[in-house]
């Protein structure tokens, strides 16, 4: 017994070696998210500190958010506002609170120029406190993306998108900031409000995760490195509009519920952008959101949703379409612009564009 024990306890060369790799594994994803910004500056092409600070905006802002989303059902925070927002759609309450509370995080913080947000009929141009605009990134942001869902406790996310401004230092901001190809972006990211809260994000330097303590209110690096695997089983669509989607997008439902090879694919969709793609890069999938009868531009917005999110798919080894081009290509033309959307494992969005190509 005792020499059993002395084996299984040895502190061997080897068995030295064992604990310090999985010791300084344990570290490496222990990190905070402040002390992952502050390691990771250096990797970024315009390290002034401004991004940093801009990220930590967003970090606090979600937390806040956060808070407010698990006490939905036990205060008087669900159900709709009353009025409606630019896209036309019924604001919710927990919608117009998220909208408030980003804006006003990154105005306090005087670390950017310019807002954007699906909520807002127009952009926001933030004057610096010290000099005038000083300020050098916009931001985008769906402040809380599925909030369709908040009423029946479903997962529910929001979505940010940066850029440096084009114009002018020391000018207010103007349109022309905002209307940039997703190309220009330089960091992009979503918080998904789930059975845990996490912030994914991309610098352009890959995406890490970072899952929430609830108990120190501190996000700790979870998933470093993430990325889609090239081919997956799932897809994700709301195949209750199946009648009015093209005859591309129909052909290939038709292939993934095909029995060959390894398919049947298995048919996923939350009608949460966030959810739907966590849950595909995670696993392995494709998200569709095609134009249609209904609508025939397409129904996501290029700029609050598909451009942030194509970034992140891009820097995970995934791809994003509209069917035809990719997304980040496509060149902005007014705030609040939707276009078709496929984004997921590159294999799988690849396939769904032969089938548009062939249709």
């Amino acid at each position: 017994m005792i020499k059993s024990q002395r084996k299984r306890y040895s502190t061997g060369k080897n068995s030295i070696f064992a604990l310090r790799k999985n010791f300084n594994s344990m570290s490496r994803k222990n990190r905070t998210l402040g002390e992952f910004i502050i390691e990771n500056q250096s990797a970024f092409k315009y390290t002034t500190g401004e991004l940093s600070s801009l990220i930590n905006a967003i970090r606090l802002a979600a937390k806040v958010v956060n808070y407010e989303v698990n006490k939905a059902g036990l205060v008087d925070i669900l159900g709709a506002a009353g009025d409606v927002n630019v896209q036309g759609e019924d604001q919710q309450k927990l919608d117009v609170y998220a909208n408030e509370k980003f804006i006003q995080t990154m105005t306090n913080r005087n670390i950017v120029c310019g807002i954007a947000s699906e909520e807002e009929d127009d952009f926001i141009a933030i004057n610096s406190q010290d000099e005038k605009y000083q300020n050098k990134y916009v931001v985008l942001i769906d402040p809380l993306d599925g909030s369709s869902n908040i009423d029946v406790n479903v997962s529910v996310g929001t979505i940010f998108s940066v850029y440096r401004r084009v114009t002018p230092i020391g000018t207010p901001v103007t349109i022309e900031d905002f209307l940039q190809p997703g190309n220009q972006q330089v960091a992009a990211g979503y918080v998904v409000y789930g059975t845990s809260t996490m912030l994914v994000y991309t610098t352009g330097a890959g995406v890490n995760g970072f899952t929430l303590n609830p108990a120190i209110g501190t996000f700790y690096l979870s998933h470093p490195n993430m990325q889609f695997p090239l081919d997956g089983k799932i897809y994700s669509v709301n195949e209750g509009n199946y009648i009015h989607f093209p005859q591309g997008i129909k052909n290939y439902i038709k292939y993934c519920q095909m029995e060959e090879g390894d398919r049947p694919y298995t048919s996923r969709y939350i009608g949460s952008l966030v959810s739907d793609f966590h849950r595909n890069m995670i696993k392995g999938g494709i998200y569709i959101y095609p134009k249609s009868s209904l609508n025939s531009e397409g129904k996501l917005r290029l700029l609050y949703e598909c451009n942030p999110m194509a970034f992140l798919a891009e820097q995970a080894n995934g791809k994003a379409s509209n069917g035809f081009q990719r997304i980040m290509d496509i060149k902005p033309t007014s705030l609040h612009q939707r276009v078709p959307f496929i984004c997921g494992s590159k294999n799988m969005v690849e396939k769904c564009e032969e089938f548009m190509r062939n249709a």
